[in-house]
């Protein structure tokens, strides 16, 4: 009788999570949030934007009657930024931080995290990707030596196992099993 495991996951999907500036003491207690909601924290850091990278990260808010209280309160202390990684991560994430005004997602969405950490629709404590591509984006941002390239699956997988991992592996193998090795342990 053959016992069939299941596959193992690969996480494809990544966001960015930003712990911020007047929440930052409970990083460890968002962070455990973070991990018993099945995510994966894929890299992290701790740093302090200028009022000048606030306006470059939100440039898509520029404009807008809160740009310059935005800005001053990201850049008004230390953040953590996270690379979050699993399954329809962005999605999940956002569901996870729940409304972006604070005192709408006490009401709508209590047990969210902008509604148990924000105090209202600027400081709503955390903040999240909008989309894949804006997550890609935020993420060069905030770590830009990070690899974003997607992991190939299914058909592609196998080819690039087949074409690279395989024949380095067996040419391997082959020069272990010619050595023969007195007392292998």
């Amino acid at each position: 009788m053959e016992i069939l495991m299941p596959e193992p996951q690969i996480y494809v999907e990544r966001t960015l999570a930003i712990i911020k500036p007047d929440v930052i003491d409970k990083e460890e207690e968002i962070e455990d949030l973070i991990l018993r909601s099945g995510f994966h924290i894929i890299q992290k850091r701790k740093l302090q934007l200028s009022p000048e990278q606030c306006s470059n990260f939100y440039a898509e808010q520029f404009g807008k009657v809160f740009f310059p209280n935005l800005t001053a309160y990201m850049s008004s202390g230390p953040i953590v930024a996270m690379i979050l990684a699993r399954n329809c991560a962005v999605s999940y994430w956002k569901e996870l931080l729940g409304p972006s005004n604070s005192l709408r997602a006490r009401i709508t969405h209590p047990h969210s995290l902008r509604a148990l950490y924000g105090t209202d629709e600027l400081r709503n404590g955390l903040h999240g990707s909008l989309s894949i591509s804006s997550a890609e984006k935020e993420i060069r941002f905030m770590f830009p030596e990070a690899i974003l390239e997607p992991v190939p699956t299914g058909q592609r997988a196998q080819d690039y196992l087949n074409l690279y991992v395989k024949p380095t592996l067996l040419a391997g193998l082959t020069a272990l099993c010619k050595e023969k090795p007195a007392d292998p342990m």
